[in-house]
This record gives structure tokens, sequence and C-alpha cells, in this order.
């Protein structure tokens, strides 16, 4: 019984034994079912995930980053859109070597016409506590109280005869302070052609100004970002009216963008009729903007452009409902003479990086490397080019057969090799010009340094105390050496740059960093030497002026001189005996010491003009030496003297 109970137990046991191990087979079953599902989900949601993976269009991506095109604020943007406009038509222009004559019209359009423009009809608010310009009782009677205290105290400064001050105007809140705007700009430049104008305008990163040249714009965004704004905030689209040289029709086209696929979207595409045979663009947007916080900007900046182009025609108006807003004004032109057009050059060598060689051996006609490299790159001549490249490759290598490391190869050589610079100074492999004017007084200038920056012919308006112009003119400029005061003196500081390509700080084209070296020194140089020809020319007019009281008093005393009688003159040599001969008989007259005191000057200014240049290096600079065959006899000749050379010339 016992055996037998022990056998249940027994037996018993296994069966326990037996059903545990079953469960535990069917729970590890069960788990790894729920592994291969998390499995198959986890793959699965990464098939979702990698389907949701989406590419934004160019115009999409600027759209939701206007604010690096300097499209930040309503205000920000009707700046930006009216200088883009302007911009372009003056390369277009120029283009053509055309005197620019440009109008440009900003016109105020009120919420409620925007409204009929649009098809909207306004609605009577609900509740005018949800809006911005909502004013409590509180309030309005606060603001009116101030008002009156400020025309209480403009009455008694004009009872004085004290300035009386403009009252200031009513401020909303937020985004109730924007308008709309219809901006208008109108040249007589290049025109466009009638098939390409829709993409030219309605697809971002697309234009004419790629290339390595100096031009005003380099990201091809220009009016198109104006269209984005324009979409974005009135969704209204572009007019455009073009004509080229010749042409008996005038292409209109009324466009906007797919911001999404960056392709232009056609309203309506036609030629019309050129009476006139005018030539040229007229552009036309409409947009949300604010002319009260960048009125100052805009005019400052006309003001500033027709500074830097003397030689085109600007009429800006603003037109409003309201008479007293309304403004016109006509810059002039003051020159004729236009600047050449600028000519595209080709790469230097250390300018370049894998990705460019890569594109211009796709893009070139040469056979082989030798051809290549002297077409496609300035300063490399058959034997630089021949010197350079080494075992590696043979002159007669086919160039579309380069491999991939033998193009890093090329890169390593253009990054190690010695070139001779393109013209100008050089940053990164470009050249760059620095220009620079200093101007002392002035009726409407500030006292102390007015900096006034332009790069690439464009005023800079924005950022002006991270600017390499504006650091260099505080900070490395000692002025007192020059005997100017620079907090009381009215001082202005004019620096162009020119480049095929200017560092900016991004894409808005606002100020150039300060922290290029090569760039610093040569504006500090500049404004330097602007300073020192300055000293110069005050030195030699100071000069100048006492030049007839010291030719007056010379010619008094040699009179007096010779009017004594011999017997009680001095005894005087030769020289100076014949000197007082020549007076006497009028030969020599005050206005003969007056020229030998003027050319005196002029000699002294040269030598030290000479000196200065010969310090300043321009003595480094290669010389070619020239021959010329003596003349035998006498002969007369005028010399013309420089500071590098003197130029002999026998008639």
């Amino acid at each position: 019984m016992d055996d037998d109970a022990g056998d249940g137990a027994a037996s018993g046991g296994t069966k326990r034994k037996v059903t545990a191990a079953s469960s535990s087979a069917a729970a590890k079953g069960k788990a790894a079912g729920k592994g291969k599902a998390a499995s198959k989900a986890s793959a699965l949601a990464t098939a979702k995930e990698s389907s949701l993976l989406k590419q934004k269009s160019p115009a999409e991506f600027f759209a939701e980053n206007k604010n690096i095109a300097g499209f930040d604020n309503p205000g920000k943007s009707l700046y930006t859109t009216m200088r883009e406009l302007v911009e372009n038509a003056l390369d277009s222009a120029e283009s053509i070597s055309e005197l620019p004559d440009i109008e440009i019209i900003i016109e105020e359009i009120t919420k409620s016409k925007f409204n009929t423009m649009i098809g909207l009809v306004d609605r009577q608010r609900i509740d005018e506590e949800l809006y911005d310009d909502f004013e409590s009782a509180k309030a309005r009677e606060k603001r009116l109280a101030k008002e009156a205290r400020f025309q209480e105290t403009q009455a008694k400064n004009a009872a004085l005869g004290k300035k009386v001050k403009e009252a200031p105007a009513a401020r909303g809140k937020g985004r109730g302070e924007a308008a709309f705007f219809r901006v208008t700009c109108k040249d007589n430049g290049r025109g466009m052609p009638h098939d390409d104008i829709p993409n030219m305008l309605g697809r971002v990163l697309s234009g004419t100004k790629y290339g390595l040249r100096q031009t005003r714009g380099k990201f091809g965004l220009g009016a198109k970002m104006a269209l984005i704004w324009s979409k974005m905030s009135t969704g209204l689209p572009i007019e455009i009216k073009s004509s080229m040289k010749g042409q008996n029709f005038i292409s209109f086209c009324r466009l906007d963008i797919d911001i999404h696929k960056n392709v232009p979207h056609v309203h309506l595409h036609e030629k019309r009729e050129n009476k006139d045979r005018w030539h040229g663009a007229e552009l036309q947007v409409i947009i949300e903007g604010n002319w009260t916080t960048h009125r100052s900007k805009i005019l400052h900046y006309m003001r500033q452009m027709a500074v830097i182009t003397p030689y085109a025609q600007f009429l800006f108006r603003f037109l409003s409902d309201s008479p007293d807003k309304n403004l016109t004004i006509q810059f002039a032109r003051r020159t004729d003479v236009m600047p050449p057009i600028p000519l595209q050059t080709k790469h230097h060598p250390s300018a370049v990086d894998l990705l460019l060689i890569k594109r211009l051996i796709s893009e070139t006609t040469k056979q082989n490397l030798l051809q290549f490299l002297q077409h496609e790159f300035v300063n490399i001549s058959k034997s630089h080019a021949e010197r350079e490249m080494g075992p590696d490759f043979s002159a007669k290598t086919t160039v579309k057969s380069l491999t991939s490391q033998q193009l890093v190869r090329i890169h390593q050589l253009f990054r190690q090799a010695k070139f001779d610079d393109p013209s100008g100074n050089v940053f990164e492999g470009h050249p760059f010009i620095v220009e620079a004017g200093i101007s002392i007084g002035g009726k409407d200038v500030k006292h102390g340094l007015n900096i006034f920056r332009y790069a690439n012919r464009i005023p800079l308006l924005f950022e002006q105390g991270a600017d390499v112009i504006t650091r260099t003119a505080l900070k490395r400029i000692n002025w007192s050496s020059y005997k100017i005061n620079q907090q009381q003196d009215k001082i202005g500081v004019f620096v162009s740059i020119v480049s095929t390509k200017i560092p900016f700080k991004g894409t808005g084209k606002e100020y150039i960093g300060d922290d290029i070296t090569e760039i610093a020194s040569a504006v500090q140089s500049k404004i330097v030497k602007k300073l020192q020809a300055r000293e110069r020319q005050d030195r030699k007019r100071n000069l100048n002026r006492y030049i007839p009281d010291v030719a007056r008093a010379i010619m008094e005393t040699l009179g007096e001189i010779a009017d004594e009688s011999p017997p009680k003159r001095p005894r005087y040599d030769k020289e100076d005996e014949e000197l007082l001969e020549k007076v006497n008989s009028e030969e020599v007259t005050e206005m003969t010491f007056r020229d030998c005191l003027t050319q005196h000057v002029e000699q002294v200014d040269y030598e030290m003009a000479l000196e200065y240049a010969m310090q300043s290096g321009v003595s480094e600079e290669p010389r070619e030496a020239l021959y010329l065959n003596s003349l035998e006899g006498s002969y007369k000749f005028i010399d013309f003297q420089s500071p590098v050379f003197v130029f002999r010339f026998i008639p």
C-alpha cells in the first residue's frame, strides 16, 4: 500500500512535471509569438515613418524661413520688397549699358479697399474687446489727457519761439499696425523674354545672376521672395509688364507661385501692343507691410542708392488716401558716365572645392587635362599646369576619364600650390576691391562718426554694429592723430566693397562680418590713406593760401632795394644784380613769384607723396626696364611726374 502510494505519488509527480514543462513550453511559444508580432509591428512602423519622409521645395523652405531673406516682419518686408525690385531694375539697365531711369511707387491700400479687391464684404465687429485696437474708456481718458498736455507744451514752445514737435502718431498693438501696399517698380532695362517670364519670377533659385562676376544679387531670390510674401500675406498674384529692345509687343503676365512644388502658377500670359517702343520691365505686387516703422529706412536707402549710383535717376512716390502722407522725391542723375559692365571671370584655383571641380569637368568642352586647367581657371599657365600635374597625371589625360582619387589629388594640389592672386585683394581666392571716402562737416550731418556702408553697390542699413566697416572705423582708426575729434566733429565715412563673392552674414545681405582679416585690413588701409590724403590737401591748401601775401612782400622788398641808388646800395653778386634789373624792368613781377611759389609747393607735395608711396610699398611693385635712345643736341621737353615714374615728353 505504501509502495502503491509511493508509486502513485511518483506517478503524480511525473505528471505534474510534464504538465509544468508543457505550460513552460506554451508560455515560451506565446512569448516568441508576441516577440515576432512586436518585431513585425516595429518593421511596419519604420516603413510607415519612411513613407512619411518628405522633401521640401526651395520655395517652401524660404516661406517657412522668410527672416533669413530679410522678411522678418511686415515693415521689414515692405523695405526688402522695394529694395529687391530697385536692385533688379538697376542690374537690368546696366546690363545693356543704359543709363538707369527707375520709378518706384508705394501705394497704401486701406483694409476696406483691400477687402473690396479680393471680394470680401466688411462685417461689423461683434465683440470689440477681441481686437488689438480696442481701447477701454479708462485707456482713452488717459490717452486724451496725455495728448492735451502735449498740445499745451507745444503751444508754450511756439510762444517762446522754440521748435514745435509733431504730435506722435497713435500706435496700435501687434499685427494691428500692419496695412497693405501696392509696390510698383518700373525701369528702362533689358526686359525679359516672353516665354521665360513665368520661370524667371515663379521658380525660386533660378535666375541670371549665377556665375563668377560682381553682381548685386546672388541667391536667385529677389522679386521671387516678394512674390512668396505676397502669397503668404495677401494671396494676390504679381503682375509683370516687360518688353525687350526692338520688340513691337509688351509681355503681360499675372502669376503666383506654387510654394510646395516651386513652380509658377500662371493666371494670364499674353502679348499686348507696344506703341511707344518702350523697353524694360514693370513689376507690381501687393503685400502686407508697415510704412510707419520703416519709412525712414526706405527713404535713407533711396538717398544712399542715389549716392552710390550717380548715373541713375530715381523717382520715388508714396501715395495714400491721406493727402498729408503723400510724398514725391526725385533723385536727379549727376553724371552720364557709367562704370563698365562687370565681366564674368574664371575660378581661381584656391577658391574651388571638389563639387565645383566635378561640375566644371561635366560642363567643359576641353578634351584633355592640360586644356581644362588652362581654360577653366585663372592664373594657370601651360608651364604651371605641366609642373603641377607631376607624375600622377599626363597632359593628354582625358578630363572625363579622371577617377575620384585623381580629382581629390587635383583639389589638394590647388590648395597647396602657389598661384598668382587675381587682380585686387583676395579673400578665399575671390578678388575684392575696397574704396573709401572721408568728409568733414556738412549741413545735415550729425556730430561724431556717420558711417555709410556699401557692398557691390548696395547700401547696407541694418546690423551696423556688427559690420566690419563700422568696427574698423570705431576701433582701428586713431582719429585724433589726424586732428579730428571723433565725438565733436561731423565725420562722414564712406566705404564700398565690391567682389565676386561678398561674405554676407545670411542671405539678407545686411552686413559683412568682422572676422575676415583680409577685408578688415583693406578697409583700415583705405580709410587711413584717405585721411593722409586729406591731411596733405589741407597742408597744401594752407600753403597756397599764403602765396599771394608772400609774393607781394617779396616784390615790395626787392622793389625798394632796386630803387636805391647804386652808391648807397650794398654790393650783390651777379645773379642778385640780374634779378634786381629784371624787377626794375618789370620782367619779373609779383605773378612771377606767385608762379614760382606755387611750383615749389607742388614739388614739395610730390616729394612727400613719393616718400609716402615708398613707405607704403609702392616701390616694391614689379618694374619693367625701359631703354630709350638719347637725342643729341639741345631740345625742349616737358616732364610728367607721378609717385612711381617720370615721363619726359619731347615734342
